[in-house]
């Protein structure tokens, strides 16, 4: 009995680790990962690869997708203009209480906290700069910092932004911590199957307008957002769907529009470095990029990037690919990977002929 047992808890054990090693396998980080899943899903996906102006790699290039937190960087672009011009101070202190206005516990992956640790030491009185709040808004991808700058810039220039940069898809942007709400708001009553039918049958006027009176609540009573509503994953699925989408194309033309150095004037090229470019704040960086930048996004469903890099040589590359309606482990398995395919594409010309061959489809 005791050999059987033995041989048993043997056999067991070597189930485990096996299961243990091929988990290793499927989530341990690897740029090809990447590479497979865009080329193995390709209605989930959509990528354009640009270095030195030639087009390497395109695939779904003009296909609207959920932009997620990517979405960040235009108004990162309208924060710069208007402090270049003048029409804000970047150095406006900001009381920590405006901001956790539009905070929402549990629902950004601890952004906002982990932002507020990180300028601990420059919290004033408990207030806060402009600009801190703005590179907060895009190195750490803080929604309350979002929200709160998109009323402090307006939603209106905002969106007037999206038309001055010539953008063709890219769908009107709003208040998306107000968003989380829409079902709470829109239909207290309901909750699962009848709610996520009622969400979806909503025209895309009638989402954002709840999401204006929601802002306006958030902004005046700090005890609306205690209590969010249904949030299972179909609701999540929902709001994802309706989060400002455009095209890889669009993000492109973003992204060569920063990384040329010409398009905006010097003033506003300044401010928006001092908030996109944090990636050099690390020497390594530092070290073989000259200019750099990113954003990405995510939802439960949703991975999104867009980067662009000039390096020491002079070497531009432009970057966005965005990918939909992930499963959670797929989800999971992507992220662990992003950076490792982000810097083969920036460092390695043989992985980069890969993605071209792997990826030139219409």
């Amino acid at each position: 009995m005791l050999m059987k047992i033995l041989i048993g808890l043997g056999i067991l054990l070597g189930v485990i680790v096996l299961i243990a090693a091929v988990g290793m396998y499927y989530l341990s980080p690897n740029e090809e990962k990447v590479l497979d899943f865009i080329k193995n899903n390709p209605s989930k996906t959509s990528i354009l690869l640009v270095r030195n102006d030639t087009v390497l790699a395109k695939h779904n290039a003009d296909k609207v997708m959920p932009l997620a937190s990517t979405v960040k960087i235009i108004i990162a672009i309208e924060y710069a203009a208007q402090a270049a011009s003048g029409q804000i101070n970047p150095d406006e202190k900001v009381s920590l209480e405006e901001l956790d206005k539009f905070y929402v516990p549990n629902t950004d992956g601890e952004a906002h906290p982990s932002w507020l640790k990180s300028v601990k030491e420059k919290v004033q009185n408990n207030h806060i700069s402009i600009r801190e709040i703005a590179k907060g808004m895009i190195a750490y991808s803080s929604n309350a910092n979002t929200e709160w700058l998109s009323e402090k810039l307006g939603l209106d220039r905002i969106n007037q932004r999206i038309d001055s940069l010539e953008l063709k898809n890219h769908t009107p942007i709003y208040y998306i911590v107000s968003s989380l709400f829409v079902g709470k708001e829109a239909f207290p009553m309901l909750k699962g199957k009848a709610l996520e039918e009622k969400l979806k049958a909503l025209t895309p006027e009638q989402y954002i307008g709840f999401t204006r009176e929601i802002h306006q609540k958030l902004f005046t009573d700090t005890t609306y957002k205690r209590e969010v509503g249904d949030m299972s994953m179909e609701i999540q699925k929902v709001w994802s769907d309706n989060l400002p989408s455009a095209t890889v194309t669009d993000y492109i033309s973003i992204l060569k529009k920063i990384n040329s150095r010409t398009y905006f004037d010097a003033n506003t090229q300044a401010y928006l470095d001092e908030v996109m470019e944090f990636l050099l704040e690390n020497p390594a960086n530092k070290s073989w990029l000259e200019h750099a930048g990113m954003k990405g996004g995510s939802t439960a469903f949703v991975l999104t990037k867009a980067l662009y890099a000039t390096d020491k040589k002079g070497n531009k590359t432009e970057l966005a690919y965005f990918i939909n309606d992930l499963s959670i482990l797929e989800s999971i398995r992507i992220r662990l990977s992003m950076n490792e395919f982000e810097l083969k594409v920036l460092t390695n010309e043989n992985f980069r002929k890969k993605i071209a061959s792997s990826l030139m489809m219409p």
